[in-house]
Parts: C-alpha cells; sequence; structure tokens
C-alpha cells in the first residue's frame, strides 16, 4: 500500500464531499443515496449544460426527477436532499476541486458492434475534467461500464496527464461497477454486493470507505479494477446469454407447435441441491444500455489483455456474441408474425396500418436507450407500413412520434404490437380492441405473453405470440 497515499488520505481525513459526474439511471440515485448518508457532508452532481440534456440541473435543483416511470423512492429522497442542502447539481466543473470523492457514470455505447471500437468520448471528456481540478488526496472512481483494462490504461492515463498527479502515488483511482435495474434504482444500489476494485490497495481500501455510506443489506467484494471491469461485463453478458437461451427455446417452440411457457414451467421446476436451472423468460427482443453492448467490451478486453494466450476453438465463433445476434433477431422475428398474421387475412405489409404498444424496452418504464422497437419499427416502414407508437411513460425520442393516447394509435389500425410489458398493456379488453381498430379480424402479435390469447381468438383476432406454437395457428373464427 502506498504509503504516500495513505498519508495523504490521512491529512485529509474521512470523505465527506462527494462529487457524481453524469445525471442519469445511474448518476442520479448514486447522488442521492450519497446525500442521504449521515457522515457525507455535501453531494454535487454534474451534468454538461448541453442542449439535450442541460435542463436535468434546473429540474434536480427544484428536487424533482428527470427519471419517468416507476422509481420508488427517488423523488421524495432527492426534494429532501435539495431541501436540507446536502445535494445540488452543476454544471461548474471547477467544483470538483472542492470534492475528497468524484464518480463518474456516464455511457460507453458502440457506434459499431463489429469493430469493437466505443465509443468512449463522453467518458474521455468527463475524465479530462475531473484531471483538470484534480487535488491531492483525493480518489476517483469509474461506475461506468468499460472495457476490461480501461482503468488502469487510459483512464489513468487521461487524468495523469491533466493534472500532472500520479495516480497511486497523489490520488486514488478505483472502478466500482454499477448495478442496477430501472425501476428498482435505489433499493439495487443499497442491496447489492457492490464490486470495488482499485489500482493498488490505497485505492481499493479508500473506495471501499466511499460505498459503504450507501449499503444496507449488500457487502463490498474488493479486487483488482481489471477484475471489476471483467466482473461487470460477465455479469451482464451471463443475463443476455441466458435470454438468449430462453429466446431460442421459444423460437423451437413456435416451429414444433408447443407453449414455451409450458416448457419453461417444467424446466424450472427441477429444484435440489447441486442443481441450477435458471431460466429467464422470452421476448420481444433485449434493449436497453447494458445488455446490448457489455459483451463486446468483455470480447474487447480480451482481445486487448490476452488475445496471444487465449485457447479457443479456432473454428468457433464466440458463445456470448452468437447469444447476442439471437436476441438481436427477436424484433425481426416479430416483424415476421406481424407479416404472417397479415397474410392470413389477405393482406401484405404494404399500406398496413400497425399500432404499436410499448416503445421502453422495460417494462413500467421510461427508459428507451437501444429499444426493440426500434428495429421492428424501420422493418415495418421499409415494407410500406404505417407505424403509430404508444408509451405511457415515454415523453419523446428523436424522429418518432409518441403518441400518450391508446384510443388514437389503435383506431384503423390492421395490427396491434406488443412490445414492452407496460401493466396498461395487461388489461387489453379484445372486444374494444377489435371495436377500435374496425376490422373483421384484426391481428394481434404479443411479444411479452401479456393477454390471453384464448380471449382474442374468441373475438375474431389473428393471434401470433412469442413461443405460442400451440396457438399462433388456431383455426380463424
Amino acid at each position: 500500500m502506498s504509503s504516500s497515499l495513505v498519508s495523504l488520505f490521512e491529512r485529509r481525513g474521512p470523505l465527506r464531499r462527494v462529487g457524481v459526474i453524469g445525471m442519469g439511471y445511474v448518476g442520479i440515485p448514486a447522488a442521492v443515496l450519497f446525500a442521504h448518508a449521515p457522515g457525507l457532508k455535501h453531494v454535487y452532481g454534474f451534468q454538461r449544460a448541453s442542449t439535450s440534456s442541460g435542463y436535468k440541473v434546473g429540474m434536480l435543483n427544484r428536487g424533482e426527477s428527470p427519471l419517468k416511470g416507476e422509481e420508488p423512492g427517488l423523488e421524495p429522497m432527492l426534494a429532501e436532499a435539495v431541501e436540507k442542502g446536502r445535494f445540488e447539481a452543476t454544471s461548474d466543473f471547477s467544483q470538483i476541486a472542492a470534492c475528497d470523492a468524484v464518480t463518474l457514470a456516464i455511457q460507453t455505447p458502440f457506434a459499431d458492434p463489429k469493430d469493437l471500437l466505443p465509443d468512449f468520448g463522453p467518458l474521455f471528456e468527463g475524465l479530462g475534467q475531473v484531471g483538470r481540478h484534480l487535488e491531492p488526496g483525493m480518489l476517483v472512481v469509474l461506475e461506468s461500464t468499460v472495457t476490461p483494462g480501461t482503468t488502469v490504461g487510459p483512464a489513468r492515463e487521461l487524468l495523469e496527464s491533466a493534472s500532472g498527479l500520479k495516480a497511486g502515488v497523489d490520488f486514488a483511482l478505483a472502478h466500482a461497477p454499477e448495478r442496477v435495474m430501472v425501476g428498482r434504482l435505489i433499493r439495487n444500489i443499497r442491496e447489492h454486493d457492490r464490486i470495488v476494485g482499485g489500482i493498488d490497495a490505497a485505492s481499493t481500501a479508500r473506495a471501499v470507505e466511499l460505498y459503504e455510506h450507501v449499503l444496507t443489506t449488500g457487502q463490498v467484494i474488493p479486487m483488482t479494477a481489471t477484475a471489476a471491469e471483467a466482473t461487470k461485463t460477465a455479469e451482464n453478458t451471463f443475463r443476455d446469454l441466458q435470454i438468449a437461451a430462453v429466446n431460442q427455446l421459444a423460437l423451437y417452440c413456435e416451429a414444433m407447435g408447443i407453449n414455451v411457457y409450458d416448457v419453461r414451467t417444467g424446466v424450472d421446476s427441477l429444484k435440489g441441491e447441486g442443481i441450477t436451472r435458471a431460466i429467464l423468460w422470452p421476448g420481444a427482443g433485449v434493449g436497453g444500455h447494458c445488455l446490448t453492448k457489455d459483451t463486446y467490451h468483455l470480447e474487447r478486453g480480451v482481445q486487448q489483455l490476452g488475445a496471444d494466450r487465449l485457447d479457443f476453438p479456432p473454428d468457433l465463433m464466440s458463445l456470448y456474441v452468437m447469444a447476442r445476434r439471437v436476441n438481436d433477431f427477436m424484433p425481426q422475428h416479430m416483424a415476421h408474425l406481424v407479416t404472417d398474421g397479415l397474410a392470413r387475412v389477405g393482406k401484405g405489409l404494404d399500406g398496413a396500418r400497425i399500432a404499436l404498444l410499448g416503445w421502453a424496452f422495460l417494462g413500467d418504464s421510461d427508459d428507451a436507450r437501444n429499444p426493440p422497437s426500434e428495429p421492428f419499427r424501420d422493418a415495418m416502414l421499409a415494407g410500406g407500413a404505417t407505424v403509430r407508437v404508444h408509451d405511457p411513460h415515454v415523453e419523446q425520442y428523436p424522429g418518432v412520434p409518441i403518441e400518450h393516447s391508446l384510443e388514437a394509435v389503435l383506431e384503423d389500425a390492421d395490427a396491434v404490437v406488443v412490445f414492452a410489458g407496460h401493466a396498461q398493456y395487461r388489461g387489453l379488453d379484445p372486444r374494444r380492441l377489435r371495436a377500435l381498430m374496425g376490422r373483421e379480424h384484426p391481428i394481434i402479435v404479443d411479444g411479452r405473453n401479456l393477454v390471453n390469447p384464448d380471449a382474442f381468438i374468441a373475438e375474431g383476432f389473428v393471434y401470433k405470440g412469442i413461443g405460442r406454437g400451440d396457438r399462433n395457428r388456431h383455426t380463424l373464427r
């Protein structure tokens, strides 16, 4: 453990002021929880004054969350932190110098996964801001999901170049990846175990000190920075793999004329010592910021850090990349179901009117990052269809008009397609839908297993559902 860095910590004293860079789905709840930690004095939420997201500063300072959808506890805790003067949002990055610790929660997407080149521009810009205002004895933590090797590599180099200080000697540097799900942000941060990996023992210990302020039932799991990066990318890769497995099973069940949910129940029933049959749910596709790209961070990591040592069958594609492709295929499969449904009533895609229900990728959320509904809509438009989109939570999306009146979207539609598991769609009434759609045999394609197939079939609908081989070829009534 670096004695000079430990001495700087001792002179600085306990962590009291924390800065969180990036006011999004990760940064906002993290900042709010830091602001409620008794041992911490003040929290800054840093957000660029950009045309697309600068509005967040004003909203946050009024105690209003810019995150819509259901997020239990977040807004009341935010309002209380603002009222008590423990939290403030700002676009003045010079305030970083007043912090004892700074965390960065900035997205790291891939523009084109095929080239394995992530867009680290916003993250590196944030690191540059930190470096320009970095003071001796401070702690810097990357919470963004990154390619293994980023913290000890380019992140360290950027901070050292901008500050003139040396990581592990003059300041602490660590990676502590977020592990949250939209709709349960506050709960996840408190209750999930926290992976914390520093570039050295002193950095790890200082980062552990920071996160112990916000954990309730969760525990800290210390490791190296690169191991922490690999942990985050691997856990999302494994979840994506599990989803791909059940999506492939759903496609098989459709082909065999059976119900994937019966098969899933059977598989899930086998329990006992040493038995693990974790099986997830099939659906219209995987969206969001994490699962859609973390596989590629893991693939990039092994190429950069161990390609010359990797012992893997040379003629095989990565199992993880294959799983990613299966999940990327599901919106296309939804398009096939729509086309098949239209064909059953003698219609083609050209000129068809499609009601798309649910733009967000997650039920009862406004998170519309990388939604599987987008490639589906693109395919429908390319085929000459008209698509109207409804979502009760998503306010707007670039280039896509979002309607908030379900009746307006359903009116005169040939097909209604359920993409998101919003609670509002669970109570869809087939008789009312048929009256609004005004078709003798309207079509419903269920991508989230929300509706009762038999009720819609009895009302004259053409029903199609993910994994519902037992119903997808039903007799038309």
